[in-house]
């Protein structure tokens, strides 16, 4: 007898389904490019790139104090040496006093307030115009506001002048003379001075690009710019014409900052005429010299 087994056919297994998948959505392309003609100051973006702002002021003060013997102590030896020299030159051997009335400052201090206000100014117009120059690297690799670099190298010389207020401090006791009320607008003050060294330096900045001869232009201007201000004699001499010398003296802008900084600290009277005047100027020289660099800036990556 035959037995005839059935043969199992195999179950056929249909295949998994596989889920279509969409097409990936295209990107955003993004063209960084150059803007044309006169640009005003994007104040948005410095905004949101405030964070390298102020990376680059602080490396800017690390680079400054690396591998120094004094550290930061040369931002008060610097003005205290000159506070010497001058002291030495102009009063007692020049004969100028600032002594008229028990009420007036002596003439070390006198000094030491202008030359605090000048050095920071200097300080500040001298380091941002070499501020591009200093940063090509970093220019041609990769894009963010141009203007943080010459403003970041002027709030780093803001720390500098900082530093340089324990040297007025300690003159003030020395000679017992004690600040007033007024100086409450010495933070004012300092404001626009460091405005109007944002506005200097930053048309420095684009001028040392353009013409590299600027960079030996720089430090003979600043000793001219330094003479030119009443920073260590008296705004208006006793023998000159005070209209004219007035006139003159007021077309330069730290005329009145400098000596509405000095007033400020010492309790005297605070020239609010030339200090408007100053004022208004330092708001000028923001604008041209952003206005400038802002123009300037679109083919630094290409002569740098």
């Amino acid at each position: 007898m035959t037995m005839q087994v059935a043969e199992s056919q195999p179950e056929v297994v249909a295949p998994p389904t596989v889920a279509a998948v969409p097409p990936p959505p295209e990107l955003a392309e993004m063209v960084i490019g150059p803007p044309r003609g006169w640009q005003l100051i994007n104040f948005r973006e410095l905004w949101q790139f405030r964070e390298l702002l102020f990376f680059l002021a602080w490396r800017d003060v690390k680079v400054r104090y690396k591998q120094t013997f004094l550290g930061a102590a040369w931002a008060i030896l610097q003005p205290a040496m000159m506070m010497v020299v001058f002291t030495i030159f102009f009063n007692k051997i020049g004969g100028i006093a600032t002594e008229k009335s028990a009420k007036d400052p002596p003439y070390e201090l006198f000094v030491c307030a202008g030359l605090l206000a000048w050095t920071f100014f200097a300080t500040a117009i001298a380091n941002a115009g070499q501020s591009v120059l200093g940063s090509e690297r970093l220019i041609t690799k990769i894009y963010f506001p141009r203007l943080s670099l010459p403003f970041a190298s002027v709030l780093a010389a803001v720390v500098d002048c900082l530093i340089a207020f324990g040297l007025l401090f300690v003159v003030m006791i020395w000679f017992q003379w004690w600040p007033t009320w007024q100086f409450l607008l010495v933070p004012v003050i300092l404001l626009v001075i460091t405005l109007g060294a944002m506005g200097v330096g930053t048309l420095l900045a684009g001028l040392h690009v353009a013409y590299r001869d600027f960079r030996y232009v720089t430090p003979f201007m600043i000793q001219l710019w330094m003479f030119a201000t009443p920073t260590v004699y008296m705004p208006t001499p006793p023998d000159a014409d005070k209209g004219f010398v007035a006139f003159a003296m007021n077309c330069n802008p730290m005329t009145g900052l400098v000596a509405s900084f000095r007033a400020a600290c010492l309790g005297t009277e605070i020239p609010w005429l030339s200090l408007g005047i100053s004022t208004a100027t330092v708001c000028v020289l923001f604008l041209a010299g952003c206005f400038y660099f802002r123009k300037v800036e679109d083919w630094f990556a290409d002569i740098i």
